[in-house]
C-alpha cells in the first residue's frame, strides 16, 4: 500500500467538524478509500468502562493495554506524566490506509480544511494559517478563500478533501519544521 495522504479538519468548537466527518467518511469509503482518523481530545477522556478488565489493568499501572475481540481491537497508551504526543508521532503509529483525516490539532502545521460557521461567532482560521488549503462553510465569508466549498454538499467536500490531502512524508516534513 502506498503512503497515505493526510488532511486536517479544523475549526472552532461547535463548527460541525465531527458532524461533517460522520457524513464524509461513508462517502469516501464508498469511493474506495480506506480511512483512518485521529481525533484530538481536550482534557482527560476515557474509552473503557470503570470496573472492566481493561480499566483495571490501566489503573493498576499498565502503560499500554491492548483489548482484542473477534470484531475489533484497541490499544490504549497511558501517558501518566509524559508529554502529550505530537501529531507527527501519532501519524506514524497508524495502520496502513489511503487517507488520514485529523480532527482538531488546529495549531499544528499540517494541511487543513477549515469548517467555518458564522453562527459560531469566532473569526476564521484561514487568514492567519497558510496550511488551511480550503474552507467548507455554510455562508459567505467576509474575506473569500481561493478554495471554498458548501459545507452542506458532502460530495463536493469529499472531492475537496481528496484534492487537498497531502502525502504523509510531505506532512511529516512540515510538522518536523514546526
Amino acid at each position: 500500500m502506498n503512503s497515505p495522504k493526510v488532511l486536517g479538519i479544523a475549526g472552532w468548537s461547535g463548527a460541525g467538524k465531527t458532524t461533517l466527518l460522520t457524513r464524509l467518511i461513508p462517502v469516501l469509503v464508498q469511493g474506495g478509500q480506506r480511512i483512518a482518523t485521529i481525533k484530538h481530545a481536550h482534557h482527560e477522556f476515557d474509552v473503557d468502562t470503570p470496573g472492566k478488565d481493561s480499566w483495571a489493568h490501566r489503573h493498576a499501572g499498565a502503560s499500554e493495554v491492548l483489548v482484542s475481540s473477534a470484531r475489533r481491537w484497541v490499544l490504549m497508551h497511558e501517558l501518566r506524566n509524559d508529554a502529550e504526543p505530537r501529531l507527527e508521532e501519532l501519524l506514524q503509529r497508524l495502520s496502513p490506509c489511503d487517507l488520514v483525516l485529523v480532527e482538531g490539532f488546529k495549531h499544528e502545521r499540517h494541511p487543513k480544511l477549515e469548517v467555518y460557521r458564522v453562527a459560531v461567532g469566532k473569526p476564521p482560521l484561514y487568514p492567519a494559517d497558510p496550511q488551511v488549503l480550503a474552507v467548507a462553510t455554510d455562508g459567505g465569508l467576509a474575506r473569500p478563500h481561493s478554495f471554498q466549498v458548501d459545507l452542506n454538499d458532502t460530495a463536493a467536500v469529499a472531492a475537496c478533501v481528496l484534492q487537498c490531502a497531502r502525502p504523509l512524508p510531505e506532512v511529516l516534513l512540515a510538522l518536523q519544521r514546526a
